[in-house]
């Protein structure tokens, strides 16, 4: 199976960049990761990277698919942003999005309101599910969906690595069907201003991962004030 893939990433309006983005192939196999870090002084540049590596460095070394694997994986990223905590003194923290594909299955894991859609024949089948103060309004009803975008508490974040809540939603792994999957992983600088039917929209009219993350960024530079937040986006064709 051809995986294209491509990626971005942004300072947007902030005068630094606490976003990291990783592709990684090991042969036939990926590993996508894309974290937005939390704290000042560049601390959360350093939680991102941190986290990032950990992950790659687990996927260098064998499959991440099996049993409780991804899980342990991101229990490895939560110690290495503690560990620097620890070196720093300091309090950064990041939220992660990781997708794994191997051997044509594909599995992800996700921490905070970064996220990922898996979209199948152009159409969006499923997203993660943010773990943020809007998120829960919206599963006690108290807002709707789209209005996580707009509301108030939206960047309250309940679980980041290097937080007292770390725990990863993990996803069952899928079958992928040659030439209809495709994956977006982004942070919420990026997925904030760009609605879901925009993306499927632009996935329809795109011809590669490349072509269809700059359409949308085109869209989201038209909406985001001039101080908006960084802003990352990693897309997998497959």
């Amino acid at each position: 199976m051809e995986l294209k893939t491509a990626s971005l990433c942004s300072i947007g309006g902030r005068s630094s960049n606490d976003d990291t983005v990783r592709i990684q192939a090991r042969g036939q196999d990926l590993c996508v990761f894309v974290g937005d870090g939390l704290g000042a002084y560049s601390g959360g540049a350093l939680a991102s990277q941190a986290a990032a590596e950990a992950v790659l460095e687990a996927h260098r070394w064998g499959s991440l698919l099996e049993d409780r694997q991804l899980t342990t994986v991101v229990e490895q990223a939560d110690q290495a942003v503690k560990k620097l905590q620890q070196e720093r003194n300091g309090t950064m923290k990041t939220t992660m999005v990781a997708l794994v594909i191997e051997d044509g299955r594909a599995k992800w894991a996700h921490v905070g309101d970064s996220r990922l859609y898996h979209f199948r024949c152009g159409w969006l089948q499923q997203q993660t599910v943010d773990h943020s103060v809007s998120q829960m309004a919206v599963m006690m009803g108290q807002i709707r969906p789209d209005q996580i975008r707009t509301h108030q508490d939206r960047n309250r974040i309940l679980r980041a690595l290097g937080g007292p809540d770390a725990r990863a939603d993990v996803s069952n792994t899928v079958m992928l069907t040659g030439g209809k999957d495709v994956f977006l992983l982004c942070t919420d600088g990026f997925w904030e201003y760009v609605y879901e039917e925009e993306m499927e929209q632009l996935l329809k009219e795109s011809s590669d991962p490349q072509q269809w993350l700059e359409a949308m960024e085109a869209l989201r530079l038209e909406r985001a004030p001039t101080d908006s937040d960084n802003y990352t986006a990693a897309a997998v064709f497959c």
